[in-house]
């Protein structure tokens, strides 16, 4: 694969957690922890995916490059677009496709619930 296909450019965030003063583990808002570029692969075909499309969800394959930060993501997170601010639902842990720790994809979602 090339690097050239790599034309998003991502905000990954994790929520936030905090306290409230009386010792209970509060969560907040998410926090962008890192930038990194992406191939964004609409996912086609499936029934689970045509399901998805009638709930006004498009599931979409995130794939970066592997490294510290992108092998730390899970279904916590959430990635939003640098330019066009959209919002994916990472909803699986990265994925070693390849098996030469190059690159990892993801499953995410892009629609309503991936705003929540």
């Amino acid at each position: 694969m090339s690097a050239g296909r790599m034309r998003a450019k991502l905000h990954f965030q994790q929520r936030t957690t905090g306290d409230d003063g009386f010792g209970t583990p509060t969560v907040g808002d998410f926090a962008k922890v890192f930038t990194d570029a992406a191939e964004i692969i609409p996912r086609m075909g499936s029934e689970a995916v045509m399901g998805a499309r009638l709930q006004g969800l498009q599931p979409v394959t995130i794939r970066v490059r592997s490294h510290v930060a992108t092998r730390a993501l899970d279904a916590t997170w959430r990635a939003v677009d640098a330019r066009s601010g959209a919002v994916y639902a990472i909803t699986s842990p990265p994925v070693n496709v390849s098996q030469k720790n190059d690159y990892i994809d993801m499953l995410a979602t892009i629609g309503t619930q991936a705003d929540a």
